[in-house]
């Protein structure tokens, strides 16, 4: 067995001999640990879900114009080879519909067939529905804009409409819910990062005697550090399992709301938990936390008792 491994294991063991001394103070900063780390998780099981629906939402987006209703049908129909020109994309397509088929089809989704009939004159306009393609998520809806702007410019053209709007304000409010979560998961990780150091400080202060001791007998400072680095290590780790088992019973309620309220839109809508490689990171993270807390406690406290 090599040197340093007989260290580190050393130094595990040591780590896990101080949890056993005071199970309860540990499990306790364990919890108050998991606290501060369950918020970002949640955020980030959220923003995981969220984040494949929302690039999804504008795959094709559809330009609706409406031409004025006093335009003749030559005029409509004029502005389709202007339409073509000023998209210039192969692969989007420009369906014109005459303002008969338009209320037709109005009549056979609403249901308001006698209704309508009673109206007389068809106040409905000739129109075109354009669909762009190429829009593969929210973030490619913005370049619409400078289309839109032009056919507003086109002679006889009343009203131009664009579905890609509301998935432009909801792309804008997921990258405000990202800058908030990552804001929390600093301020958070923080917290985090006192906590263990507040720990690690009190068994250091507890212990400065088997210190002196060991620094007597010649121990490196390399020695004596590392068992309070794994406590630390430990501590994160744990708080880290504990803040994702919680997220994770939690979803179990959360989805159950969730389906009834997925129901009214037709929709199947359900928060799954974060895959095995999301979760190691997050692991890792948590013990990463622990382990700076850690190194920076014994790196200022150790320094006075030397």
């Amino acid at each position: 067995m090599s040197p340093w491994f007989r260290q580190h294991r050393f130094a595990l063991g040591a780590a896990l001999s101080t949890v056993r001394k005071a199970p309860g103070s540990f499990l306790f900063n364990v919890l108050v640990v998991a606290v501060a780390l369950a918020l970002p998780f949640a955020g980030i099981t959220l923003l995981d879900n969220v984040r494949p629906m929302s690039e999804q939402l504008s795959v094709d987006p559809e330009v609706s114009l409406f031409v004025k209703p006093e335009a003749t049908r030559e005029e409509a129909q004029a502005l389709g080879p202007q339409l073509r020109q000023i998209i210039d994309d192969s692969k989007a397509s420009i369906t014109f519909i005459p303002r008969e088929q338009a209320l037709d089809d109005l009549k056979a989704r609403s249901g308001l067939s006698a209704a309508l009939d009673t109206l007389g004159d068809n106040p409905l306009p000739d129109s075109y529905v354009m669909k762009l393609a190429g829009s593969a998520s929210a973030a490619d809806a913005s370049r619409i804009d400078a289309v839109v702007e032009q056919l507003h410019q086109l002679p006889h053209v009343d009203t131009v409409q664009v579905d890609s709007a509301w998935v432009k304000r909801l792309a804008a409010l997921l990258g405000v819910l990202r800058l908030v979560l990552l804001l929390l998961a600093v301020t958070l990780g923080v917290v985090v990062i006192a906590v263990v150091f507040n720990t690690i400080r009190l068994q250091v202060l507890t212990q400065r005697e088997e210190i002196a001791v060991s620094k007597l007998l010649g121990a490196t400072d390399n020695f004596i550090h590392r068992p309070f680095y794994y406590t630390g290590a430990l501590l994160g780790l744990c708080a880290g399992a504990v803040a994702l088992g919680g997220v994770a019973l939690v979803l179990q309620p959360l989805n159950a709301a969730i389906a009834e309220f997925a129901r009214l839109y037709a929709s199947e809508f359900q928060l799954a938990p974060l895959s095995v490689p999301e979760l190691a990171g997050l692991l890792a993270i948590s013990a990463g936390l622990g382990l700076i807390g850690a190194m920076l406690s014994v790196q200022r406290h150790l320094a006075r008792l030397s």
